[in-house]
């Protein structure tokens, strides 16, 4: 599915009209993201997130927008690095 808009860099909206919020820690794997690239969008077991965004090489953690992020979860993991 390709992206509709990517105009905040946290947020990603793909043509179906799913808007996803990209994990923090991920954002730098987005970068390269441009409106025709392919993503595929996976449910995934994870202590932060419910799905993955897969595409352009990469793969992020993300969860629908108007979720939360899990926060001592989140801050642990970017603190690990």
């Amino acid at each position: 599915m390709r992206i509709r808009s990517h105009s905040e860099s946290h947020v990603v909206e793909l043509e179906d009209g799913s808007r996803w919020q990209i994990f923090p820690g991920d954002l730098d794997l987005t970068l390269d993201w441009k409106p025709e690239t392919q993503l595929v969008v996976e449910p995934i077991e994870d202590d932060v997130s419910t799905h993955a965004l897969v595409g352009a090489g990469a793969k992020v953690r993300a969860i629908p927008e108007g979720e939360s992020w899990p926060v001592a979860e989140v801050k642990s993991i970017l603190k690990e690095g």
